[in-house]
């Protein structure tokens, strides 16, 4: 039977994946490594750090080592780490957002990217730049933070977060052809918000992806 490994940097995550990994990946074993000192770390100094990303590394070995056929990690801030680690892995590791990014390439040239944390918002506009590149492809991208939408959230305040990431998708809807949310935290928003362009969440996306390689 396979197994996936799951890396999260919040624990809230661990019930959206295994609802998900319930309907996508049926008959899969699953298991958690949740530490959000990543991402608490991360947000504290502004950036991915060395140290954050050594301790990435660390916990995608240590979901090999545990026995995962394959790993994903639902954090995008922590991106480039997950992709410095790749090939340092014996099993296949995917970052959440990847198959997100390559849905948007192909969608439309004019791409929306928005996130509730800087940290987040870069990350990702920058990996789908590259799969555009990849996939030889000319993109406008345009990028949005909504401030002070991740700290309500944290601090239980998730009316305002939502309306926060709502305004933000409401505008931007009209200048793009296809909105990115850079977090996994804001798939709960995408389906609330009427659209004229798709919105795209990582999670469903990601385990769609894996579906497609676990079962063909």
């Amino acid at each position: 039977m396979t197994t996936l490994g799951l890396i999260h940097t919040s624990a809230t995550l661990v019930p959206v994946f295994a609802d998900l990994c319930t309907r996508h990946l049926p008959g899969v074993e699953t298991f958690n490594i949740v530490d959000d000192s990543l991402i608490k770390n991360t947000v504290a100094a502004g950036r991915l750090t060395p140290d954050t990303a050594r301790r990435v590394a660390g916990h995608i070995a240590s979901a090999e080592a545990a026995g995962a056929d394959r790993i994903l990690v639902t954090c995008s801030s922590i991106g480039a780490a997950v992709e410095a680690a790749e090939p340092l892995t014996g099993v296949p590791v995917t970052r959440v957002d990847r198959p997100m990014a390559d849905r948007a390439v192909a969608i439309g040239a004019r791409i929306g990217v928005i996130a509730t944390l800087a940290t987040t918002l870069e990350p990702t506009a920058d990996l789908v730049r590259r799969r555009a590149e990849a996939a030889g492809a000319e993109i406008a991208l345009t990028a949005r933070l909504c401030e002070g939408a991740f700290e309500a959230l944290m601090s239980g305040d998730a009316a305002t977060h939502d309306a926060r990431v709502s305004a933000a998708l409401t505008e931007l809807a009209g200048e793009v052809d296809v909105i990115v949310l850079a977090q996994a935290s804001m798939a709960r928003v995408a389906g609330a918000v009427p659209s004229p362009v798709p919105i795209l969440a990582s999670p469903p996306l990601a385990m769609e992806y894996l579906a497609k390689e676990l079962h063909g």
